[in-house]
């Protein structure tokens, strides 16, 4: 079956972490260092609410385990590859996760370097670069919220036309594009479902009528979405899977498009992907800890514990976490991005947003 058609499993992960110690590694690639520390820089989404989400387990049992101490530095996916871009002469990240077109984008610019974790033959080969540069520790899908209180029946909306809709004036927020991965995937999830890039753009540009305005977090959009500050924003479903333990109100939802005649939603694999950064400070420590990540315990607490799927295939989740996680999706038509061409043309896509929604 098509990967274009077929309804995949979810792999998901919440966690936190506070940031411990200063980042005063110095560049280059220091494997034979005795300091029992590893420092990640991560795309936000996978740091839980309350302390009680994946990361939480997984790094408390990673520094029990080998006694090495998790660094955590979150920001949006765009933001930890520039960050590191800037460190190239100074490098202090040892391990970077992203979501895509950006973990290619940050191969693309020499930030990474080969290394493939114990369990990575475990993991599609869609979700992995061929020659080990990243490995997929998560596999989510692109998703939107909506407030389950406010809008009529509880309804969510079917389209993304209903959310130019009078209605939603001043209630509707995405993150921004080229900074956020969730937000960049607005951009590739509207040139699928409208057929082209100016078809999207068009659209766009009708929605900021009613659009706040782009933010560069993703994950502070579901509150507002709660409260009903908004009435609909854009997610991903672990992210916001997870949020809604702790918001009543939140809903998840996958627009389709007026001109489909099935009506059918879409959406598409948004996988958290982990690569080892070049002249690691810690490398010795940053591949223990890709090979933990990918650890049959590891990867089976994504579900039990995180509320998501694991990456590794071999991993069947059966819990209500699980079961729940398949009912969202249920239905919903997945397609599969060109990547490459995304990585490649990121920046003009979104120079052609700004310019269509006055950013």
């Amino acid at each position: 079956m098509s990967r274009l058609t077929q309804t995949r499993t979810l792999a998901a992960l919440t966690g936190s972490l506070v940031i411990a110690g200063s980042l005063t590694a110095c560049g280059g690639d220091s494997s034979a260092s005795d300091a029992k520390e590893v420092t990640v820089y991560s795309a936000d989404g996978l740091k839980g609410e309350n302390g009680d989400g994946w990361y939480d387990q997984v790094f408390k049992d990673f520094e029990k385990k080998t006694g090495i101490k998790v660094n955590y530095v979150e920001g949006g996916s765009g933001e930890m590859v520039q960050r590191a871009v800037r460190e190239k002469s100074n490098t202090q990240a040892d391990v970077i996760i992203t979501l895509p077109p950006f973990i290619q984008q940050a191969d693309e610019k020499g930030l990474l370097q080969a290394y493939k974790p114990e369990g990575s033959d475990q993991v599609d080969g869609a979700d992995k670069a061929p020659d080990g540069k990243w490995t997929s520790v998560v596999n989510n899908y692109f998703g939107f919220i909506y407030n389950k209180k406010e809008l009529p029946g509880g309804k969510a909306p079917k389209t993304w036309e209903d959310l130019t809709d009078s209605s939603y004036k001043d209630k509707v927020q995405y993150s921004t594009p080229g900074v956020a991965g969730d937000g960049t995937a607005v951009l590739i999830k509207a040139m699928h479902d409208f057929g082209g890039k100016k078809p999207a753009m068009d659209y766009l540009n009708k929605l900021q009528t009613n659009n706040v305005g782009p933010s560069a977090s993703t994950g502070k959009l579901a509150p507002k979405v709660d409260k009903g500050e908004l009435l609909a924003a854009n997610g991903d479903v672990q992210m916001n899977y997870a949020q809604s333990k702790d918001m009543p109100n939140l809903g998840i939802w996958f627009p389709a498009t007026s001109t489909d005649p099935a009506g059918k939603p879409t959406t598409f694999a948004l996988p958290y992907a982990a690569g080892l950064v070049n002249k690691a400070p810690h490398s010795a420590n940053a591949k223990k800890f890709l090979d933990y990540l990918l650890s049959q315990k590891a990867q089976q607490q994504v579900s039990e514990i995180g509320g998501g799927f694991a990456a590794r295939k071999d991993i069947k989740a059966t819990d209500a976490n699980a079961v729940a996680l398949d009912k969202i999706v249920d239905g919903v038509e997945i397609f599969e991005p060109d990547w490459s061409d995304i990585s490649e043309n990121l920046q003009t896509y979104v120079e052609d947003w700004k310019s269509a929604t006055g950013s």
